[in-house]
């Protein structure tokens, strides 16, 4: 995505916001400018608390001075909004390309309003096409976790610096290549039987709307009627 259509998605995603109540702050580049702005309306006054997905999402909204709960929780969030590495036409989505998508869940299942900021390249008729599923594994038996995942797709164990990449929460990551997945729930549910598997990269209809930055504008996408 470029610079311009992150933003412009950021921009997009502000006009849902309340004048005050708790915002679940996601992660990544495109997230990133969301909560710079968000930190803009909090120095304007707005009273908006947020909710960090992750580690750097939260010192980055520490550093702007916006007001965060604890890790903890429980919280009751008014708007989440996140970006995502690929959105289906059903609107299902994978996240966690940058590692941080069991946090990135627990916040988005915590929220009465879910965004999703994007531009149009991650746009697919199915997921599967353009990217693997991101499965968080505990770092204990690890291996043997890998061997389980194998017996579904093709499985790389992610890297960062050479060593493997871990999670705030102190896992690694699998990227899993299924090919096009034709039911993303039912294999987010085989993925997360299987003992070690921490959470996968699926969202499944959570996404309440997508906002897609594109060459003529914003487009809005919720989902289809039943």
């Amino acid at each position: 995505m470029s610079a311009d259509k992150k933003l412009a998605a950021a921009k997009a995603a502000i006009e849902y916001l309340p004048q005050a109540g708790v915002i679940g702050l996601g992660s990544g580049s495109t997230a990133k400018l969301f909560i710079d702005l968000v930190g803009d309306l909090v120095r304007s006054g707005r009273k908006l608390t947020g909710v960090a997905t992750s580690q750097d999402s939260r010192d980055q909204a520490e550093a702007l001075g916006i007001p965060l709960l604890s890790d903890s929780g429980p919280w009751q969030v008014d708007v989440c909004v996140d970006g995502a590495d690929e959105v289906s036409r059903e609107l299902d989505v994978i996240k966690g390309g940058g590692g941080c998508q069991t946090r990135e869940k627990i916040i988005n299942f915590a929220s009465r309003f879910n965004i999703i900021i994007v531009d149009d390249s991650k746009l697919s008729e199915k997921l599967g096409m353009k990217w693997p599923v991101p499965v968080e594994v505990l770092s204990f038996a690890h291996a043997t976790t890998r061997a389980h995942l194998e017996r579904l797709g093709s499985v790389k164990l992610r890297l960062r610096n050479g060593a493997p990449w871990m999670t705030d929460a102190g896992n690694f990551i699998y990227d899993v290549s299924l090919g096009v997945i034709a039911d993303p729930a039912a294999t987010d549910q085989r993925l997360r039987a299987l003992p070690g598997v921490v959470e996968t990269g699926l969202f499944i209809q959570r996404a309440n709307v997508v906002l897609v930055a594109a060459a003529e504008g914003i487009r809005k996408l919720t989902p289809s009627a039943p």
